[in-house]
């Protein structure tokens, strides 16, 4: 399914530019060249879905959605939607204002609108007859969303929870102009996804993307189909809620708040709604990371009206009757499955069975012995090993907040210094056998605990770290280059 290879995880929010945020256009271009001529094959991404409270993009308002934040101003301006002193912008700050950022695309997906015409407006009405399925009930929830304070949909007047005909009807005529903008910033969205997704196929650069397990209890898709899922019928909260006891990421247990799914129900359409939701993934990357793949064999199960998540309890997930629907319908797919967590055999067992590569994290080789899993001679070439992931710390920040056993045996490991540690931690996972080699940039760079993603269990101060205008640099690009010839990985 994979050959040796190599490449980056950086997520588009990350990206540098003058508007706030990552986007997806010159900046991101430009970025696919560096890596391809850096002899990666990968650029690995979060999810690119509309986030909510918390502005974490593995809790998203929608499956198919893309998220506004990412459409670029310049490609507005390239498209004779906007003029160029129109766009703003702000010095290359390295932490997102979300706030400033979502007020700022808003008003330029509205302007654009007012000037669609010819061509792009046949597009965009193509767009939204093509799309409808999913586009539509989008745009009405994002609507009614805004029109009820934002809040989440459980709080709406029932007829509205309920989705009676007539209501709904009402609200399309008096919301019209608003549901009108929102399906135009998806049109934007996805025009520019396919443009970027074109220009790395021609540099033969595949993305990686992401697949949260869950989806967000405040999203059009438990609104549209509470019967999937584990809420009250009558109110739409959750009764029983996800999460995972103490792991590596976590030394207590954590409560993610996501409703369950009902996998009885799912199972007797032949999980119709779950190939919906990959097919949205599927149009956005080439290959699929399955985040958290250990609920499919097994999941945490917590009551919501438990005190904590540490009185959860384990149940048997839908296992490989699920993916062999997906294979029946879009073939053999292309996936990197999340194995980590505490089920040992049990996910391992499944992720055999399906003949996906599971992960390793190389930060966490220097916890324990020489039998620790996630040690290079502990694995085998049907693994992805990465010098850490979004939850983790960057390897800088791991190794100066570690202990002081964890410093001595990370360095002896690597033969390196303080200062050469990052490096050397790319060298030692790039060596190794796994299939496919991946750092952070936030590692590329030698960057410190100031460039974290996210903490996992906290809510506020995540998902806000950008890159430097300027850093990535042709030496940079020469230095990885090398690293891959030398190690048998140059795409």
């Amino acid at each position: 399914m994979f050959e040796r290879s190599s490449g980056v995880l950086l997520h588009v929010s990350s990206l540098p530019g003058p508007y706030g945020i990552g986007d997806l256009g010159r900046g991101a271009h430009a970025w696919v060249d560096w890596l391809a001529e850096a002899g990666c094959k990968y650029w690995q991404i979060l999810p690119l879905g509309p986030t909510g409270y918390g502005d974490s993009p593995y809790s998203s308002l929608s499956s198919a959605a893309g998220n506004i934040n990412f459409i670029s101003p310049d490609l507005l301006v390239d498209d004779g939607l906007l003029r160029a002193d129109e766009v703003g912008g702000t010095p290359n700050i390295q932490r997102v204002d979300y706030g400033r950022v979502i007020k700022h695309k808003w008003e330029m997906v509205g302007l654009s609108l007012t000037r669609l015409t010819g061509d792009l407006f046949d597009e965009f009405t193509q767009f939204r007859e093509r799309e409808a399925e999913w586009l539509e009930p989008y745009s009405l929830f994002m609507a009614l969303k805004a029109a009820h304070g934002g809040g989440s949909w459980t709080g709406w007047p029932s007829e509205l929870r309920a989705r009676d005909p007539k209501t709904l009807e009402t609200a399309h005529r008096e919301l019209a102009d608003e549901i009108d903008r929102h399906a135009m910033g998806q049109f934007m969205f996805y025009r520019q996804l396919d443009g970027l997704r074109e220009h790395a196929t021609n540099r033969r650069l595949e993305i990686i993307g992401d697949v949260p397990l869950y989806v967000a209890s405040d999203s059009v898709d438990v609104w549209l189909n509470p019967e999937l899922f584990t809420i009250d019928s009558k109110t739409g909260e959750p009764t029983m809620v996800a999460g995972v006891p103490a792991d590596m990421f976590s030394e207590t247990a954590q409560w993610w708040g996501n409703p369950l799914y009902r996998w009885d129900a799912h199972a007797i359409d032949d999980f119709a709604w779950w190939a919906r939701r990959l097919a949205s993934f599927i149009r956005q990357a080439d290959v699929l990371r399955i985040d958290h793949f250990t609920g499919f064999a097994s999941y945490y199960e917590i009551a919501s009206s438990s005190e904590s998540a540490a009185e959860g309890v384990w149940r048997e997930g839908p296992g490989a009757p699920f993916f062999e629907s997906m294979k029946r319908r879009f073939g053999e797919l292309h996936m990197i499955v999340e194995d980590l967590g505490p089920l040992g055999d049990v996910v391992e067992d499944l992720r055999l069975q399906l003949g996906y590569p599971g992960m390793k994290i190389l930060q966490e080789a220097f916890v324990g012995d020489s039998d620790n899993q996630f040690l290079p001679e502990n694995y085998s070439d049907d693994y992805v090993v990465y010098t850490g992931t979004h939850d983790n710390d960057t390897a800088r920040g791991r190794l100066e907040s570690g202990t002081e056993r964890y410093r001595r045996q990370a360095l002896a490991y690597t033969e390196a210094t303080a200062d050469s540690y990052s490096w050397a931690l790319i060298s030692r996972a790039w060596e190794s056998e796994a299939v496919i080699a991946i750092a952070p940039m936030q590692d590329l760079l030698a960057l410190g605990s100031g460039a974290r993603m996210n903490y996992p269990s906290t809510i506020e101060g995540n998902w806000q770290w950008r890159m430097a205008g300027g850093v990535v640099t042709s030496d940079l690009g020469v230095r990885l280059l090398n690293l891959n010839r030398r190690t048998g990985r140059r795409r």
